[in-house]
Order: structure tokens, then sequence, then C-alpha cells
């Protein structure tokens, strides 16, 4: 008994009339219900007072000079920060079209004068529990929405985990280094930034595009899980038969990241780990593949991934031979400037090579 005492002091009650009598009536129906009035003679104190002390019901009179009861209630349910608070009108008139007002502006209730103290301690009662039901409603859902988001981002993770496995297997499928999947991700990421920087690049690449495309990148070579081994670790050059198979694992990369998509997990990793999927084998002047895009066609983080991925892959160990010295790997890539490459693209690169893993 005495916690609930305790509930009920600390709501407040703001009363607003002009008229000192009727404040003194309402003042001692509240104190007896156990809450705390407090009092204010006409609307624009009303407003000030709102703000600082927060009460949890307002009971306010529509006849006020200077502001009266309709003009107070359209300010507070205006503002995000006062539109829950209930407001219950107060009035010597009792016509319909009074009532009808006061509820199209937001008010909860209507009490005429002279005041009945049982029927404000119901109508006070009522719409203090609803108050109070509303706000725990709105406490649980927010509690909802943050566990709903933290479950979200989980499943997320878990996603990112599994393709991310996925690529593993086809790395070592095709016996890459180790580190190649790190290389690619950080390489990516440094020229990325670098670009961002660029008057030619800078308006298309936004701070989420950059830790996107760090994610992104080593999911580009995601349908070598479903190539043979045979051709991935061919130690010679492979025939037109192989090759032809070997071109599908752009296709296949991207088929199975949009069976992902189309489970729900559609967001800008995944919608820019198809794009990387897909087109990292285009060539700039459309001589690559799988659909012989050209230029700009090209989306810009598949671009990023085939000038990153040609410079790891020439600076790694193969089967079938050494690797290159980032000078030599430098000079090989820039012989295909505008066919395999986008000029602008390789010029930053070649700027940041010494960042380069």
């Amino acid at each position: 008994m005495a916690e609930e005492k305790t509930n009920k002091e600390i709501l407040r009650i703001l009363i607003v009339d002009d008229v000192e009598a009727n404040r003194f009536v309402l003042r001692d129906i509240i104190s007896d219900m156990g809450y705390q009035p407090i009092l204010t003679e006409n609307g624009i104190q009303a407003l000030k007072m709102v703000q600082h002390l927060r009460p949890q019901l307002i009971i306010l009179d529509i006849a006020m000079p200077k502001m009266d009861g309709y003009e107070v209630c359209t300010q507070l349910k205006s503002n995000v920060d006062t539109r829950d608070i209930p407001v219950i009108f107060i009035s010597a008139f009792d016509e319909p079209e009074d009532i009808v007002k006061g509820f199209s502006l937001g008010g909860e209730d209507y009490i005429t004068k002279p005041f009945i103290p049982e029927v404000v301690k119901a109508r006070v009662g009522m719409h203090l529990k609803l108050y109070e039901a509303n706000r725990s409603m709105a406490e649980m859902n927010h509690k909802l929405q943050v566990s709903l988001n933290e479950q979200i981002k989980q499943i997320e993770a878990e996603k990112k985990s599994v393709l991310y496995a996925l690529i593993r297997i086809a790395r070592e499928n095709a016996y890459y280094d180790e580190n190649y999947m790190n290389r690619l991700s950080t390489n990516c990421r440094l020229l990325t930034e670098a670009m961002q920087l660029s008057s030619e690049f800078g308006q298309l690449i936004s701070d989420n595009f950059v830790d996107t495309m760090e994610l992104a990148a080593p999911l580009c070579d995601l349908g070598n899980m479903a190539i043979p081994t045979n051709i991935l670790q061919k130690e010679g050059a492979l025939d037109a038969e192989e090759n032809a198979i070997m071109r599908k694992h752009t296709t296949i990369g991207a088929r199975v990241l949009r069976d992902i998509k189309g489970i729900g997990y559609d967001n800008i990793f995944i919608k820019m780990s198809i794009d990387i999927a897909n087109y990292h084998h285009e060539n700039w002047d459309g001589s690559g593949y799988p659909t012989g895009r050209k230029g700009d066609e090209i989306p810009l983080s598949a671009q990023i991934v085939g000038v990153v991925g040609t410079y790891c892959a020439l600076t790694e160990k193969r089967t079938y031979r050494e690797a290159f010295s980032q000078e030599q790997a430098l000079e090989i890539m820039e012989a295909d400037l505008g066919s395999r490459f986008n000029p602008g693209i390789y010029k930053i690169l070649k700027k940041i090579a010494r960042q380069l893993r």
C-alpha cells in the first residue's frame, strides 16, 4: 500500500483555469486522490510549465483570456514532446459542438462545471490509467524493437559467416594463398578510400560504400566452390572447354547470392556482393564476361574488385607461376589500361601502391 501511494504522489496533474475558485476546488479533489496538483491561471503560463514539469495529465479550461483552452491544446498536441499528455477540457458550456471541437483537437475528455468530485475522480483516474498503459506499451514496443534489431544483426552476422565459409572452400579448392581474402579485402578498402578523396569518384563513394566494399570484395569468387578442382588447380593453361566452365563461376556466385537475397537478406551488402560476383571479370572495353558490359555500365564495386583482384593475383604465387613483384605487376596492368581497367581507378591504385598489402 505504501509503495502504491508513493507511485501516486509522483504523478503530477496540471490544472489550468483563470478562476481561482475553480482551481482550488480541483486542487482539493486531486490532492484527495493522492496526486500532486499544480495550478496555473492562463494558457501561456501552462505551456511554459509543461516544458519543465511534464505533468502526467492536464485539466484545461476552455474559456480563458489571452489564449483559450483550444489553442493551448493545439500547441500541446503539435509538439512531439507533449502530444501524448492527456488533456481533459473543463467548461461551463455543454453544447455538443464545444465537446466535439475539444475531441477533434486531441482532447481526451470533457467535464462540465460545477464539478462533481466523484465524476472528476473517475475521469482523472481512468485517463491516468490509460496514460500509464500507453507508456508501458510504448516502452515494451521499444524493447521489442531493440531486441528484434539485435536478432536481425545476429542473423546477418551468421549469414555473412556462412558466406565467408563458402568462399574459404572456394579459395582452398583453387589453391589460393591463405591470406588472399584478407589481402583482397584490405586492398579494396585502401583503394576505395583513396577514390573517395578524388574529384573523379568522390561524389560516388560514401563511408558506408567503403565499409561494405571491404566486406563484400572477398565474395567475388564465391562461384568457384562449384568449379571442378581439376580445373581450378590445373598448372597449365586452360583449354577452351575448361575456360568456358571456369567463366561460369561469376554467374554461379551471383545466383547463390540472389537466392540469399530472395529469402529476406536484402541490403547494401548483399546487393554489392551480387554486383561484384557477377561483373568483376567485365572489361572496360566490353571484352570481358559474362555479359560484355563496358565502361560505366559495369558497377563501380565490380570495377574496383577487378583492378584489385588482378593486382593481388599477380603478386601471389600460383600453381602455374611464381609471384610477380609489385613493379612487375603494375607494369603488366598498365598495358591493359583502357581495355581491361578503368584508367582512373588504375591511376589511383598506382599512387597508393606503397600502402597495398
